[in-house]
């Protein structure tokens, strides 16, 4: 049996960040960020090689990692030029995963539960941006990339509810709502609403957990 050698080293790098947020080392947790996304896509290509997998799903499950890199990487410094690169590329690794869910989970859907989903993710958005007192230049940026999150959320519930592979869907699910979390308590301390202890070691483990469980929920979905 093949071993997935990027898989280690990928859970040894997230090991690695969350001890530098626990221990409060920055450049320990920063040393390792920008491996961390390039070493789950190998884990996935790696475990790809001797299946049979759908390479179209894969490849924009690679493009959505690759992206998220590209934020990762911006996202170590805080100046506001990098940090609306990063969220700039976080949106459009988001974009390729909701290419990869939403051409299943909305095929043959009707409008009413597209009304529906639209009203709660506009609620949600405009939520977020009222508790987060996002405003001036930010808002338009922010309220577009919280749309587009939302819709990441609402593509995985709609196939949990609406496809057979619940097992499949729930991990995807799951990963979404976590991607949020994590990206809600990075804007909460970006304007100040929110700080507590561990705040940076909570960001990087939901985000990580949220990050693997899209890409094994989306290997699963390819395998299906």
């Amino acid at each position: 049996m093949r071993k997935n050698i990027p898989a280690y080293f990928f859970a040894i790098a997230c090991l690695v960040n969350w001890a530098g947020r626990i221990w409060d080392i920055p450049r320990m947790s920063s040393a390792v960020k920008p491996a961390l996304l390039p070493l789950l896509a190998m884990a996935v290509l790696v475990y790809a090689i001797s299946r049979r997998l759908d390479k179209r799903k894969l490849t924009l499950l690679i493009c959505a990692e690759l992206f998220g890199c590209v934020g990762d990487i911006c996202l170590i410094s805080s100046s506001f030029p990098l940090f609306a690169s990063g969220i700039g590329a976080f949106l459009v690794g988001h974009l390729f995963y909701i290419s990869i869910f939403g051409r299943e989970s909305w095929k043959g859907m009707g409008w009413k539960p597209w009304a529906a989903g639209i009203a709660v993710m506009l609620g949600l958005v405009f939520g977020l941006v009222k508790v987060l007192r996002i405003s001036g230049a930010l808002l338009a940026p922010m309220a577009v990339y919280g749309f587009v999150l939302t819709i990441l959320m609402f593509s995985t519930f709609c196939g949990l509810v609406r496809l057979p592979e619940k097992g499949t869907w729930a991990i995807l699910f799951l990963g979404s709502v976590l991607f949020t979390f994590s990206d809600s308590l990075i804007a909460a301390g970006t304007f100040d609403v929110l700080n507590f202890p561990l705040q940076e070691f909570t960001i990087m483990f939901t985000y990580l957990v949220a990050q693997s469980l899209l890409a094994w929920g989306t290997v699963r979905l390819a395998k299906d």
